[in-house]
């Protein structure tokens, strides 16, 4: 597998080397609502995992896009295979065509959708006192990131001001207004994930930066196929970044770990979290903890062998 490139480059030895495959002998169970929407298609988690890998497997364009939106951001392609694979074997089909995903990509720009929670819309919510803290964040994935945890702190399941709040995600609450949990294309991203990474998508790949009071060029954005295998690089590199920089953690060389990620969201927060906890850890005198993967990066790491000849 690829070494990640240098723009993630630390001195030797300064972190510890997650290594490759399962650190669960079996697969952690599957949540009861990914089973629940396999189910009411009458299909299998086996037939769409099939699905998607014979997709990208006959699809020569999807691979090159995905190689080249791999290069772009210093990631092998692998990662970006195993995030498709999952979110197309646990969430939602894998559509028969490309071209759907550009049709509908296109009719999202006519939406009239908005980023709010009962008329507040999100900028105006996230100029509060509350957010104070996060004006000194440097990027658009702390910045996001920090106004997630400044939600969960201070108005997940509180009422604020007279307003309650729900105890939901903050993804959730304020942008999903399709309903909630939704995400969307063929990366299957979110809006808060989008905006958490449009300044490195800006940098590196030249789209124009994404503003939370436009939703429906949110919503093109990470429905156009192009657009989102770029989204998904940027949110996969930034996930390794985080692991490295915050917790000492180097995950370039584990797709299912970067798959866990993709899958659970708030690379940040865990990756502090677990930095936390080895701190603790080695003030006991234990060996470090080392991330593991979720039922959805165990099946990436346990199909490797035919997933791999797909991303080369």
């Amino acid at each position: 597998m690829a070494a990640l490139l240098a723009f993630c480059a630390v001195p030797a030895g300064a972190v510890t080397v997650v290594p490759p495959g399962n650190r669960n002998a079996d697969q952690p169970d599957v949540p009861a609502g990914a089973i629940r929407r396999t189910s009411q298609t009458r299909g299998t988690f086996d037939a769409k995992y099939e699905k998607i890998r014979n997709l990208i497997a006959t699809n020569d364009e999807l691979r090159g896009k995905i190689d080249k939106a791999a290069r772009a951001y210093g990631i092998d392609p692998i990662h970006i295979v195993g995030a498709l694979v999952g979110e197309h074997t646990y969430n939602v089909d894998a559509l028969d065509r490309m071209q759907t995903y550009y049709v509908k990509a296109l009719s999202y720009l006519e939406a009239k959708v908005v980023f709010a929670y009962e008329g507040e819309s999100v900028t105006d919510f996230v100029a509060r006192p509350e957010f104070r803290a996060c004006a000194g964040a440097k990027g658009d994935e702390a910045l996001w990131s920090c106004r997630e945890s400044v939600f969960n702190t201070a108005f997940r399941g509180r009422t604020v001001d007279g307003r309650s709040y729900p105890d939901n995600r903050f993804g959730a609450v304020f942008f999903q207004p399709f309903y909630a949990g939704q995400t969307f294309g063929l990366g299957q991203i979110n809006p808060l994930t989008a905006l958490g990474v449009s300044d490195l998508v800006h940098r590196v790949s030249g789209y124009p930066d994404l503003d939370p009071d436009k939703a429906p060029e949110v919503y093109r954005a990470i429905m156009d196929p192009d657009r989102s295998l770029a989204y998904m690089a940027a949110v996969i590199r930034s996930s390794i970044e985080a692991y490295r920089e915050i917790a000492g953690v180097d995950i370039s060389g584990n797709p299912g770990i970067t798959a866990t990620l993709y899958n659970v969201g708030n690379p940040r927060a865990r990756a502090a979290a677990l930095a936390a906890d080895n701190k603790a850890r080695a003030g006991a005198g234990q060996p470090p903890r080392l991330p593991e993967e979720n039922y959805y990066g165990w099946l990436v790491n346990d199909k490797l062998p035919e997933l791999e000849p797909l991303a080369r």
